[in-house]
């Protein structure tokens, strides 16, 4: 009988602990990993290379399909992810000092109100490594002892993207890397002091962001990657070496068919971009094995995207970012943790500025009124296959920037031109400044587009039929009234729009006669075929 006892009590007990830690473990504050890629697409490709991280974090989490970029260069888009504010409210418009990338103003206004200065206010161990803006070190900005506020272990790199000979501010002090694979290749330097981080055994909750180099240029691949993908070549659908003539002027310029040499080197750097991302894939799986082992994954959210897309020959553009169309601003987004059900995909229309309320949300912090974004818990949580969030459209904004000197292309210089490249086609220009929304009504999703240049030059693409964009029919929509002053007055809105006065579009009578629209559409095309045919 006291034998009997003693077993029913030990059972008891046993239970009794076991209910507590899993209460604990229910009640804990999560950590999150916010892994970020740069340059990394969606529309031709980028995420093929990337199996373990599909495979461990979209597999094991929700994969949202329609993830977009508020603006598709990268300190902008880093600034808008930090702030969770439109670029038109966090005003870090461009990659240069004086376009606030890492200002002093920026500094000073921007990201003193950053969401890690939140977490770490609300106990969170926060942790960084990699790229942060674009400017990030310059000694016009505080040079490498300027930390930004908010995280408790700092190692950020000075400037842009490079794989080898780059610096790092360590909490402050410099760091100098040269060019041995074994000790400076930049991918796995991120690695090893993430590694070093999750095994000091952080306070918990932590937050821990790394910010890879790949796939941007100069797409170094680590060595043991060099020859991987040898037959691949960049897609040759969609809007490949196809001239946009009815694109923006930017667009025009561009040279069709391209050089057999361009083509030869869009393909080079389209394998060695894939390249770089395998060590991003090695670094994920090491990462997710570490919390594993730790016993910390059940209770860890691990968010994967990147900061903009990318372009290799497309409407005949060499190889760049900072445009409108979707190979631009769609990008990878996948997400696990508790409470996700494992290998669901999500159609929700979110957007890079939703990342910043999110963490706050998930850290139970309420997001700031200023912020544009919106949480996606909620939709983490949610298993429905369809749109379960009131926002319909997005907004993506571009400020294009020039140089006076276009090395190579003296016929440029003084033209307020830049990134001009092979056969000097450029990329940008001061005038490549844009607005555009993206989404619509219930079954529609459109971009329409409005540039500010000489022409006030606009473009509507309908996506359900011409997810290439090809066609630009922003001609045939002003002849439906209702319609086209509802995009119109829908973009006012959104490029004034602060905190949640950004999903909130006015509502009003819409009108869009589809089959109307149809017959219009195919009228301009054929009136567009008679007059190359001269007929």
């Amino acid at each position: 009988m006291v034998r009997n006892d003693l077993f029913m009590d030990v059972v008891i007990w046993t239970v009794f602990v076991t209910m507590l830690t899993t209460h604990a473990q229910v009640d804990a504050t999560p950590n999150i990993v916010f892994i970020l890629t740069d340059d990394q697409d969606v529309e031709l490709g980028g995420t093929i290379p990337i199996e373990k991280t599909r495979d461990l974090i979209g597999g094991h989490g929700k994969v949202f399909e329609q993830f977009y970029v508020n603006t598709p260069l990268c300190c902008p888009s880093r600034s808008s992810i930090l702030t969770g504010k439109h670029v038109h409210n966090n005003l870090a418009v461009n990659n240069s000092l004086e376009g606030n990338c890492s200002s002093p103003a920026w500094q000073q206004t921007q990201e003193v109100d950053a969401f890690p200065t939140y977490l770490h206010s609300q106990g969170y161990t926060t942790f960084f490594a990699g790229k942060y803006l674009n400017r990030y070190g310059n000694k016009h900005a505080g040079g490498v002892k300027h930390v930004p506020p908010g995280w408790t272990h700092w190692n950020g790199l000075v400037g842009n993207s490079k794989y080898y000979n780059y610096s790092l501010s360590v909490d402050g002090v410099e760091e100098k890397h040269g060019d041995d694979y074994d000790k400076d290749y930049f991918t796995d330097v991120i690695n090893r002091k993430a590694t070093a981080f999750l095994n000091s055994a952080p306070h918990a909750p932590f937050f821990m962001m790394l910010a890879t180099p790949s796939a941007h240029a100069p797409f170094t691949p680590a060595p043991q990657y060099r020859d991987h993908f040898s037959q691949v070549r960049a897609p040759r659908n969609g809007s490949f070496n196809k001239h946009g003539s009815d694109k923006h002027w930017l667009i025009r310029q561009a040279i069709t068919p391209m050089l057999d040499e361009s083509v030869q080197y869009l393909d080079s750097i389209y394998r060695d971009r894939w390249r770089t991302l395998l060590s991003v894939d090695d670094m994920v799986e090491n990462i997710v094995n570490l919390l594993t082992t730790k016993g910390l994954i059940d209770n860890t959210y691990i968010f994967f995207s990147s900061d903009n897309g990318y372009h290799v020959g497309q409407f005949s553009l060499p190889s760049d970012k900072r445009q409108l169309y979707q190979f631009d601003i769609h990008v990878p987004f996948m997400v696990r943790g508790p409470g996700i059900t494992p290998g669901t995909t999500s159609q929700d229309l979110v957007t890079s500025i939703d990342l910043a309320p999110t963490f706050l949300e998930i850290a139970k912090i309420p997001p700031p009124s200023d912020m544009d974004g919106l949480s996606l818990l909620p939709m983490l949580h949610s298993d429905k296959p369809t749109n379960t969030q009131d926002r319909k459209y997005l907004l993506i904004e571009h400020h294009g920037e020039h140089t006076d000197v276009i090395p190579g292309c003296p016929q440029y210089n003084d033209q307020n031109m830049a990134n001009c490249l092979s056969a000097c086609v450029c990329e940008d220009s001061m005038n490549n400044t844009y607005s555009c929304i993206l989404g619509g009504e219930e079954g529609q999703f459109y971009k329409y587009c409005r540039l500010d240049d000489d022409e006030n030059f606009e473009e509507f693409y309908d996506l359900q039929v011409d997810p290439s964009e090809l066609r630009n029919i922003a001609p045939v929509i002003k002849n439906n009234v209702s319609f086209y002053d509802h995009v119109t007055r829908t973009l006012s809105h959104l490029i004034q729009c602060e905190g949640s006065w950004c999903t909130q579009i006015p509502n009003e009578e819409l009108s869009w006669d589809f089959k109307q629209t149809c017959i219009d559409v195919f009228m301009y095309i054929g009136g567009l075929i008679k007059s190359i045919l001269n007929i």
